[in-house]
């Protein structure tokens, strides 16, 4: 059966397109908030709290989005499990589309006062529910078309929208620090990069038109094999997977968001280095992390993906300890290399997730499993982490950050030492590996 169903490649590359197309757009919109937070957003919707407290503000409000992107998880999994992957994925990117396009018209808070940083949570919230069901739905797409013997490799195309999104959404405020003042940049400036993304939004919908349904979807459905509720049925058969496969990728949660967003406002504020050079080198960080997610996606399908999300594991424990000692050299070489060795170890234990996840969780409830797996992750290492970060270096300094950065590497070591190698596994016989 499985040769009989087996895509072409062209197929299978379109699908890989479009799954890489879709994530690097959702997260583009995701991540250019984190940066406007780290930039602007404490001066222009927080202003009366002044500069320390309007930063910690403004990483609390991108904090709220992913207290929302396990309900994200939850509502379009179900969906993505009752009705489809396709449809469920048109309607997150749409959701995320209007709602940074939203974010880029907002008037501030000199203009309609406290409704200002209200509407912007409110907006940020709906960016939480999108993103919340994207990764899951899109990773779906690749890993049950591809190969067995090659999961790893077709499972990384949308694992490359968060650092190409990362270099993108840095290259864009790059762009507008360089063609205007400080001043147009803080009046209007900003809201460029949010509303140039309804072209991207225009593209990926476009692209993401034009692939079909997943085809163990399809026989799930014509089997009559789909969940009736697939948030109880995951939660029924397999709690334990969705909170070690949460544990197990905090760590590169946490670190990730360390280094799209805090690091973004210390580099600027504690290191006194310009903003063209914190955005540049974040262009070089999303470099590092695609070379590095790439690489391990591709081991992956040799070694196992367990293995190498362990390495990324430990070896972010020695080098939370290390990080902020080298940041605080102060010149942009250290801040370059600092930023590398996070961004670096966020992909050695990334690239394996994308096939890892859906391995684990059976078909029927796989979109709602992988995406509550996934966000529980986010809330656990990305909610909190950038803005007890600016609360830690203020009251503690930098190390403090370290310590914590260490501690979320241990947690999610202990984690995956606690779950089970998928590599060989066929998905639809993900049931019986879950619970062996």
């Amino acid at each position: 059966m499985a040769a009989a169903t087996a895509p072409s490649p062209a197929r299978m590359h379109r699908v890989a397109i479009a799954s890489a197309t879709g994530t690097t757009i959702e997260f583009y919109d995701f991540f250019i908030y984190g940066t406007a937070a780290a930039l602007v957003f404490g001066k222009v919707f927080f202003p009366a709290l002044g500069p320390a407290a309007g930063t910690i503000a403004a990483f609390a409000t991108a904090g709220v989005a992913f207290i929302a992107r396990p309900f994200g998880a939850i509502l379009f999994g179900h969906f993505g499990d009752r009705i489809g992957r396709k449809g469920t994925l048109v309607a997150t990117l749409l959701l995320m589309g209007l709602s940074t396009v939203a974010i880029g018209l907002l008037p501030t808070a000199a203009t309609i006062g406290i409704a200002a940083p209200i509407l912007l949570i409110v907006l940020r919230v709906f960016q939480g529910l999108a993103v919340g069901g994207e990764w899951a739905g899109a990773v779906l797409l690749t890993a049950v078309y591809a190969p067995p013997m090659r999961r790893g490799l077709y499972a990384l195309f949308p694992l490359l929208g968060p650092s190409l999104a990362f270099a993108l959404a840095s290259a864009t405020f790059l762009i507008t620090a360089l063609t205007m003042s400080d001043e147009s940049f803080l009046a209007y400036g900003w809201r460029i990069p949010f509303v140039a993304s309804l072209i991207l939004i225009a593209v990926g919908l476009y692209v993401r038109l034009s692939i079909e349904e997943t085809p163990v979807f399809r026989a799930a459905a014509q089997n009559k094999a789909l969940a009736h509720n697939p948030l109880l049925d995951a939660l029924r058969a397999q709690t334990k997977e969705v909170l070690l496969a949460g544990g197990a990728l905090t760590m590169l949660f946490a670190f990730f968001y360390v280094g799209v967003t805090f690091l973004t406002s210390y580099g600027t504020t504690q290191l006194g280095l310009s903003r063209p050079t914190v955005l540049s080198i974040g262009i070089l960080g999303g470099a590092v992390m695609a070379v590095c997610t790439i690489l391990s996606a591709i081991y992956s399908d040799r070694v196992g993906r367990r293995k190498l999300i362990i390495a990324g594991n430990a070896a972010a424990i020695v080098a939370a300890l290390l990080l902020f000692p080298i940041l605080d050299i102060g010149t942009p070489w250290s801040f370059a290399l600092g930023l590398s060795i996070v961004m670096g170890l966020v992909g050695v234990a990334y690239g394996p997730a994308g096939a890892y996840l859906p391995e684990i969780f059976a078909t029927r409830y796989r979109y709602t499993g992988a995406g509550m797996g996934y966000n529980l992750a986010g809330i656990l290492g990305g909610a909190v982490t950038p803005f007890l970060a600016a609360a830690l270096v203020q009251n503690y300094g930098s190390f403090a950050i370290g310590i914590y950065l260490a501690a979320m590497g241990l947690l999610s070591l202990l984690c995956v030492l606690a779950l089970h190698e998928t590599k060989d596994v066929e998905l639809h016989e993900a049931e019986a590996v879950a619970s062996g």
